[in-house]
């Protein structure tokens, strides 16, 4: 997959699967990841150089981007500008 414009790729990081206190959290109650890996990068938009590269561990918003599923893994496009920070 290659996104066009100002899209990313990113691959979401696994729920959490246990607490830290260490009680297991069962599927209905996980919470969606909001951390995940920059797998691929559009070109800019308008001239605009793109600040995330392939590799970055990102944080983006609860409900930013478009889930997707290609060849069996998961992963989410947005607009570069719905990334809140590099980690």
């Amino acid at each position: 997959m290659k996104p066009i414009a100002d899209r990313v790729i990113i691959k979401p990081a696994p729920a959490e699967e246990k607490t830290k206190g260490g009680i297991i959290i069962p599927d209905t109650a996980k919470e969606k990841p909001q951390r995940g890996e920059v797998v691929a990068v559009g070109p800019g938009k308008d001239g605009n150089m793109m600040t995330v590269t392939a590799g970055d561990i990102v944080l983006y918003g609860k409900y930013a981007g478009q889930e997707i599923s290609f060849e069996g893994h998961d992963y989410i496009i947005m607009k570069e500008d719905e990334i809140l920070v590099i980690i």
